[in-house]
C-alpha cells in the first residue's frame, strides 16, 4: 500500500513498471548464463567420472595388472573427455555463427 501511494504522485510511475520489466528480463538472461557456465564446467567432470568409472569396471575383466588398469582407464577416459569437450566447441560454434 505504501508504494501504491508514493507512486500516486511520481512523474516518473509509468518509466519505474518498464525499468521493472528489463530488470526481471535480465535477471532471466543471468539464469541462462549461470545455467550454462555450470554445464560447461560440470559436463566435463560428469564424463571424465563416468568413462572412468566404466573403462575401469570394462579393463578389470581383460587386464590383471591393477596398475595398467588404472592408467589405461586414467588415458582412455581423458580422451573421451577432451573429445566431448571438443564436440562441444564445434556445436557451439555452429550455434553461435547461426545467430
Amino acid at each position: 500500500m505504501v508504494q501504491q501511494e508514493t507512486c500516486k504522485g511520481c512523474i516518473h510511475e509509468n518509466d519505474c513498471q518498464a525499468i521493472y520489466k528489463k530488470l526481471t528480463s535480465l535477471s532471466a538472461a543471468a539464469d541462462s548464463v549461470v545455467f550454462k557456465a555450470g554445464l560447461a564446467f560440470l559436463l566435463p567432470i560428469i564424463v571424465f567420472i563416468t568413462s572412468l568409472a566404466a573403462f575401469q569396471h570394462t579393463l578389470a575383466e581383460m587386464i590383471d595388472t591393477k596398475r595398467l588398469q588404472t592408467i589405461l582407464s586414467f588415458l582412455l577416459a581423458l580422451s573421451v573427455t577432451f573429445t566431448v569437450v571438443l564436440i562441444i566447441k564445434v556445436i557451439n560454434k555452429q550455434f553461435n555463427k547461426n545467430k
